[in-house]
């Protein structure tokens, strides 16, 4: 695999990072799932220019702009990487559409025995080039300390999107398809996990020093096929990053695992792991920061209620995980209706002493 990363911009570690790494601080780093999105008029702003989202999302100087505008804003302790996890299957050769009002709309499965993985990376060039020039961006403008995560969608929830072809309660077209055709449906996962291992790995060779894994929609499956398509894919990912890139450290966020989550991080080999909003601040913090640091949770309609509750909430969340390796964050990405001004008032108080 080429080391694209020796010809990119130095940058220092920071906070998030360094919690990864099992750091502690007075006062938790902290960035929000979907921190570039439409609650910002700037992005709209920016929306507006690009035509459609997936130009949005391969045009590597639009991209780089909207993932620094919370930056700019606010401070956060990262920047994540503006793209969709959707543009694995599209390069996988799967037609992609967001039409307005609907969420993502896939066309047919693209055959499973003549994917093409040097046209994949061809496909996903526009989203390297954009890792790059964010990070080139957070140097040039001040934040070199400012932690670049890079990200995927897990296997499981690609494949949910790939077979159900678009968004869904239940997913019960792919859930069908595991139990019924698992030959099939395992060499889907097969394939997902090779591409996004692959992905992910030129996301660091071009700058990103975290990685996140999104699985969605984990929480559908029953405990076996979560250990089966869920738990078993995700090691695989993880075993072949440590293999090229063992420094970089990666969040797993298995939404809706319950009470498989520390099953999860044990089998998984995360570094971390994003609990999502129905986890237990004082679950995690018995029984899952033990095994790694955690990061989570706060309800995104806490965040856009804001006032006296959203000061409560975050207090417990902070109290609760306090001295321990802790990153703040959502326990799902932040609403288009939140007011900005929410976002700023809880920074403020995850920061105060």
């Amino acid at each position: 695999m080429p080391s694209e990363r020796k010809n990119m911009p130095k940058n220092m570690t920071g906070k998030l990072y360094q919690t990864l790494k099992g750091k502690t601080f007075e006062t938790p780093a902290i960035w929000l799932m979907r921190q570039a999105g439409r609650y910002l008029p700037e992005y709209l702003e920016t929306r507006a220019k690009a035509g459609s989202f997936l130009d949005l999302c391969y045009t590597p100087e639009l991209a780089s702009e909207v993932t620094l505008q919370p930056i700019r804003r606010y401070g956060f302790d990262a920047a994540i990487l503006f793209s969709d996890i959707l543009t694995v299957p599209h390069a996988l050769g799967q037609h992609l559409e967001f039409a307005q009002n609907h969420g993502p709309q896939l066309g047919e499965l693209p055959p499973l025995d003549s994917v093409d993985f040097s046209m994949f990376h061809v496909n996903l060039s526009p989203v390297y080039e954009a890792v790059s020039t964010i990070r080139a961006q957070l140097n040039k403008e001040g934040f070199s300390s400012t932690d670049l995560i890079g990200f995927s969608g897990a296997p499981w929830t690609l494949a949910c999107y790939m077979v159900d072809r678009q968004g869904s309660k239940d997913f019960a077209k792919t859930r069908i398809m595991a139990l019924t055709d698992e030959p099939k449906f395992q060499r889907l996962v097969d394939i997902l996990v090779e591409a996004i291992s692959v992905y992910l790995a030129h996301q660091i060779n071009r700058g990103a020093n975290v990685i996140q894994i999104f699985d969605s929609w984990a929480g559908v499956l029953p405990p076996d096929q979560f250990r089966k398509w869920v738990i078993a894919p995700t090691q695989k990912i993880v075993s072949n990053l440590h293999a090229t890139h063992p420094d970089t450290p990666i969040i797993g966020f298995p939404k809706g695992a319950g009470f498989l989550y520390d099953e999860y991080v044990k089998k998984t080999g995360v570094t971390a792991v994003g609990l999502d909003t129905q986890t237990p601040p004082e679950y995690a913090a018995k029984n899952l920061l033990p095994l790694c640091p955690v990061q989570g949770n706060l309800d995104p309609f806490t965040l856009m209620a804001g006032g006296a509750e959203l000061d409560h909430q975050t207090d417990i969340i902070k109290s609760t995980f306090a001295g321990k390796p802790y990153i703040f964050n959502l326990g799902h990405g932040i609403d288009k209706d939140t007011p900005p001004e929410n976002v700023a008032r809880l920074i403020q108080r995850v920061r105060a002493a």
